[in-house]
């Protein structure tokens, strides 16, 4: 009796083991960062990306870039999470960290292809890992985070590579007051907490010239009062923050009432009035001028307000409201009953109303020490704006890993070339099969100076040959100018990073680098006709560059 076959696995999977898989990957990783590469250093180019809602992109920013890009492959899928992870940890080098992956990836394929096992060129990756870790270190100089030159000039490295880097001194500024404003030390454990996200709104109005930015020291809110007879100036307001409607409570549940008489009719509208009143009177005892709710204020309440001389700004958002607190040292109430003098702000030294483009714009502004503030940023045009938005986004994690870590860098290639020739020397030590991939972490390495290089059109070759040469002398400090292109001494020339950013970015490279060369075996459930022949199964490398290559 002959058995039927059995299918285990779905008849139109596709499937690849072994070694397709894992050059399959390789193309795939490589594929990515050719794609950014050009996005890198001071002569970056930028990329215009189509979005599915038919707006565009303009950006050199790695993660904006390839957070809007589609594509199949799971390794090249793993690959742009790297940089979303890079983006959340320390907020640049996002573009760095896809390059150098891929090209450790890239570096491994010869190996593979001479039959060295895997895990052999993963144990050799993650020893390379470590004494690269040790030499950043060792190269990294402390930095004095009170010095504004050297903060500022720090912050400026940062967006040297950005767009935005025609108005440098002024965005450097804006990002460093920013995080000056925002940190501060918890209480009990001695923490400095940072919270760009929470407490420093960017607030982007199109209209203006982008000269006209600046950090408030206070907050911004895209509100206008909500009685026209409303004060709106108002200097060393007391401010109150609600999180409770002002309006007359309706029953929890469906409630019937049956009326017999028409007097108990006015009766119930008359006690819906007294609640309000009750609710209002109990604000005005504490004489604030302004309100804040995040729910609405009924007619009724506006007028009491208005009688008494107080302005109501109603449906704050949430995160708008914690700022507002943060920033006048107010405390949020959920009930108006239990309102005390001790929540009232007072922090705040002018309150006032402006029309900017064709919205009103509520100020909270000459804050005592606020805690947390607004960016207000002015641009021609939307997508400027946008993008200047993301550059001083990574301006400001720049400035704030610094505080948290203040050991800074050389940029420019530099730390990467010094990791290059040390590793470089110290795999002529290691006996064994090891010391070949070893090597190749160390050529990894060289990818990012040499990308900077080629970004200006300069000769890589000639330049990098230089370079190695003041390297292999102790000269770690020497890097690529990635203006001109020329061998510069990075202390003169000015260019340094957070060591933070640079040990995250070797870290998560070489990491996700293992990862991938760990796969052997990739199952993919979209059959053949379905992804124009350029699903995972042995993709080639043009196959795998249209699929990226649609989008960009």
């Amino acid at each position: 009796m002959q058995q039927a076959p059995v299918l285990v696995m779905n008849t139109n999977m596709e499937r690849e083991s072994g070694r397709k898989a894992q050059l399959s990957n390789i193309t795939a990783a490589k594929t990515v960062a050719d794609v950014i590469r050009t996005c890198l250093g001071p002569r970056s180019m930028l990329k215009m990306l189509l979005d599915p809602m038919g707006g565009i992109l303009l950006t050199n920013d790695g993660n904006a870039i390839l957070r809007e890009i589609e594509v199949d492959h799971p390794a090249a899928k793993s690959m742009i999470e790297l940089s979303r992870t890079q983006d959340e940890e320390v907020g640049d080098g996002t573009t760095s960290v896809i390059i150098l992956a891929g090209e450790v990836l890239a570096q491994a394929l010869p190996h593979i292809k001479n039959n060295i096992h895997p895990i052999v060129i993963i144990s050799a990756y993650k020893k390379a890992l470590e004494d690269a870790l040790k030499i950043v270190e060792e190269i990294s100089k402390p930095v004095d985070v009170t010095n504004n030159a050297e903060m500022l000039a720090l912050i400026k490295s940062s967006i040297g590579t950005k767009f935005v880097n025609t108005w440098s001194d002024l965005m450097c500024k804006l990002a460093l007051d920013a995080v000056r404003t925002v940190a501060r030390e918890e209480e009990g454990t001695g923490r400095t907490e940072v919270d760009i996200k929470r407490y420093a709104r960017v607030e982007k109005i199109p209209g203006g010239e982008i000269e006209q930015s600046e950090v408030l020291d206070g907050i911004i809110l895209n509100k206008d009062v909500t009685h026209p007879k409303m004060r709106r100036k108002i200097e060393n307001p007391r401010i109150i923050l609600l999180d409770c409607p002002l309006e007359y409570k309706k029953g929890e549940s469906q409630t019937n009432i049956e009326i017999s008489k028409e007097a108990d009719w006015n009766r119930i509208l008359q006690i819906e009035e007294e609640q309000i009143k009750a609710m209002c009177d109990k604000i005005i005892e504490l004489k604030p001028d302004i309100v804040f709710t995040e729910k609405g204020v009924s007619d009724l309440a506006q007028h009491y307000f208005v009688k008494n001389n107080i302005t109501a700004i109603r449906r704050v958002r949430k995160t708008d409201n914690n700022r507002i607190a943060r920033a006048v040292g107010a405390t949020i109430v959920n009930r108006v009953d239990d309102l005390r003098d001790t929540d009232v702000g007072t922090h705040c030294g002018l309150f006032y109303i402006d029309k900017i483009g064709d919205e009103y714009f509520t100020f909270l502004t000459k804050c005592k020490d606020p805690k947390a503030c607004s960016i207000i940023l002015r641009g021609p045009s939307k997508d400027i704006i946008n993008e200047v938005e993301r550059n001083l986004q990574d301006a400001m994690c720049v400035a704030r890993n610094v505080f948290f870590n203040a050991k800074l860098a050389p940029g420019g290639g530099a730390t990467e070339m010094a990791v290059s020739v040390r590793l470089e020397e110290k795999a002529k030590t290691l006996e064994g099969v090891e010391q070949w991939p070893y090597r190749s972490a160390a050529e990894a390495m060289e990818v990012i100076p040499r990308t900077l290089i080629q970004n200006c059109g300069a000769n890589a070759i000639k330049v990098l040959t230089q370079l190695r040469a003041k390297h292999a002398n102790g000269e770690h400090s020497f890097g690529v100018d990635g203006e001109s292109g020329k061998v510069v001494d990075m202390k003169d020339y000015g260019i340094w990073e957070p060591s933070a950013v640079k040990i995250q970015t070797i870290k998560t490279a070489i990491e996700s680098a293992c990862l991938l060369l760990r796969v052997d075996d990739i199952v993919s459930g979209i059959s053949k006709n379905k992804s124009q022949g350029a699903g995972p199964g042995g993709m080639s490398h043009d196959a795998a560059e249209e699929m990226i290559g649609d989008r960009e």
